[in-house]
């Protein structure tokens, strides 16, 4: 079979080498077609990759800006242009750029052999921190390059069971698959050193305008209460500062280590920690976060503000604390310490490729 990989994004990389690996152990003839702008360095990548071909596209600075818009527009046009010249069996085509789907559309319009799977990673208009206005123009027009014309799928996978309540007014029940992200399990040494009479809390990732620094420092402060608190940071963005200054307000020491990408230095960091914090704003539509899952490879259970999935899975599998109104933060400053082994245990059982593997199986593929 021949099939295409369409992506937009080096940070969904990840899951379009695993789909990618997928296809070349079946034996197909499979390629990858992405852009060449590395979205979150906003640079041009010059690296070479067995089974990628680059495309070139326009550079934009800003997250939020047309000049972003014209870019994914014009990919989406130059890799769709490029795929009517060819014949293929499959595209997996990962979004967003909503661009990418109205594109799509017209493609099995003229090729309807041709079975087209969107992979969805990220919603958009819906996870921008942007309140309100993402129900007006121009938000609703970018949201409708979507939702007009995602039935063209022959399916849809979503990577969190939240994505599709958002999308069953457009695709019926049965041509959506929830796929979740995923990664090799990684065996570390166990070397947990967790202190008994301070409670360590860490905050991974972009420290950018979604995260809920406020909700943050309520929680260092009710924590404070029953004992000293430590935060360790790792990561960095526009907001770093007042993350860091708040929290030092609310009570804590904080430790900030700056961007971490060796494994196991982040795994000696996590091996000091009671939680990982998983706090964004309400207003962000997302099931999922890529840093939760960092946790629970570790075995670090998580204190949650996120609904959809990860509530559930904090709920269901008792491996962390959801915040809300009757929150008993004496319970959490208490701490169990099987939640950990709870953890490791349903990362493993939910987030192996094995398990990625296993469900990309049961997909009718031809």
């Amino acid at each position: 079979m021949k099939v295409t990989i369409v992506n937009c994004f080096d940070t969904y990389e990840q899951r379009v080498d695993m789909v990618l690996s997928f296809f070349k152990n079946r034996g197909d003839d499979v390629k990858v077609y992405t852009s060449d702008f590395r979205h979150f360095k906003k640079i041009k990548r010059d690296d070479v990759k067995d089974h990628y071909i680059f495309f070139g596209a326009k550079p934009y600075y800003k997250n939020l800006s047309v000049a972003r818009l014209k870019s994914h527009s014009q990919l989406a046009k130059d890799i769709f242009i490029r795929l009517r010249k060819e014949q293929n069996d499959l595209l997996w085509i990962l979004l967003p750029p909503n661009s990418f789907v109205r594109e799509a559309k017209k493609f099995k319009i003229q090729n309807p052999q041709t079975k087209v799977i969107f992979d969805i990673m990220d919603m958009w208009p819906e996870t921008m921190p942007i309140g309100k206005l993402k129900s007006f123009f121009p938000f609703t027009i970018w949201k409708n390059l979507r939702d007009k014309n995602i039935a063209c799928a022959d399916l849809v996978v979503t990577e969190c069971d939240l994505f599709k309540k958002k999308l069953q007014k457009y695709v019926a029940s049965e041509k959506m698959k929830t796929i979740y992200l995923a990664r090799d399990v990684e065996k570390y040494k166990e070397n947990v050193n967790i202190p008994k009479d301070v409670l360590s809390l860490c905050y991974l990732g972009s420290i950018n305008n979604i995260i809920d620094i406020n909700v943050i420092q309520n929680i260092i402060k009710s924590l404070a209460l029953n004992k000293k608190v430590k935060l360790h940071i790792i990561g960095d963005g526009e907001k770093r500062q007042e993350l860091l200054e708040k929290s030092e307000q609310a009570g804590a020491e904080v430790i900030y280590h700056g961007k971490v990408y060796d494994l196991e230095e982040k795994q000696r960091i996590f091996s000091v920690c009671h939680y990982g914090l998983n706090i964004m704003k309400e207003s962000v539509y997302v099931g999922l976060t890529m840093k939760s899952i960092d946790y629970f490879e570790a075995g670090l259970p998580v204190i949650n503000n996120i609904k959809g999935d990860t509530w559930k899975f904090v709920e269901k599998e008792k491996i962390g604390y959801n915040l809300d109104s009757n929150t008993d933060y004496d319970a959490v400053a208490e701490y169990d310490v099987d939640m950990r082994r709870r953890t490791k245990n349903f990362f493993e059982n939910t987030f192996s490729t094995t398990c990625f593997f296993n469900a990309l199986e049961k997909i009718e593929l031809e």
